[in-house]
């Protein structure tokens, strides 16, 4: 057991890592089996509400997964915690969402990892807009929070506990890439982890990365429907 700090565990115990690799080990299984079993999915499944619905049923139960794993741990230990300094924050938050945008416009030319998912829309239905910005607070603020949680928050904490800081940005990234189920989109999936991964060493923070990840997000579905 690590440290204790006023009833909080300052370390991640390693049977929480235990939890935490049979979480994104389950959660990698599943989503490759629905993606061989169905296809890529239409192309309009972000103007659908059952997506949003589902999607919110999926975070919660994953959320809820999470926060049972990280019962009585510090919430400054799984990087729930101010940065240091939000002007550096901000700074790393740009170089890293610069370094997305590039390594991800390059890998794409051999890849079309965009194409494989699926789930960006060919353009804008004005008809449907409440559905799609129902599902664009998903992608765009749900999905960041738990994944982030679950991957630069838990996962990070307790690999980084077990086996350093490098492990912890290697396998987060990874755990991360695979746990969308997909195979050409791999490599820029596990890349983008891995930057948010240093962005939460860098600042000892998880905010920047759920803010990187959510404006990612977020920016890529207002790109897809502007053109």
């Amino acid at each position: 057991m690590g440290a204790v700090v006023l009833g909080r565990l300052t370390e991640v115990p390693r049977p929480r890592l235990v939890g935490w690799a049979i979480l994104v080990g389950a959660l990698a299984a599943l989503s490759y089996a629905a993606n061989l079993s169905s296809g890529k999915p239409p192309s309009d499944v972000l103007y659908q509400w059952s997506t949003a619905a589902a999607a919110l049923v999926q975070y919660g139960i994953i959320l809820a997964i999470v926060l049972a794993l990280a019962r009585g741990i510090a919430p400054a230990t799984l990087g729930l915690r101010r940065p240091d300094s939000w002007g550096k924050a901000a700074g790393w938050i740009l170089a890293a969402l610069a370094a997305i945008w590039v390594l991800g416009a390059i890998l794409n030319i051999f890849l079309k990892a965009g194409e494989e998912q699926g789930l960006v829309p060919d353009g804008w239905d004005s008809s449907r807009a409440a559905p799609f910005v129902a599902n664009f607070v998903v992608v765009a603020m749900v999905a960041p929070f738990v994944e982030e949680l679950t991957y630069r928050g838990l996962g990070y904490a307790a690999v980084r506990d077990g086996y350093g800081a490098t492990a912890a940005i290697i396998v987060t990234a990874i755990a991360f890439g695979l746990a969308h189920g997909l195979v050409v989109a791999l490599p820029v999936l596990a890349i983008f982890g891995a930057i948010l991964a240093w962005l939460r060493f860098k600042t000892d923070s998880l905010y920047p990365s759920i803010i990187l990840h959510g404006v990612f997000n977020g920016a890529a579905l207002i790109a897809a429907v502007s053109t």
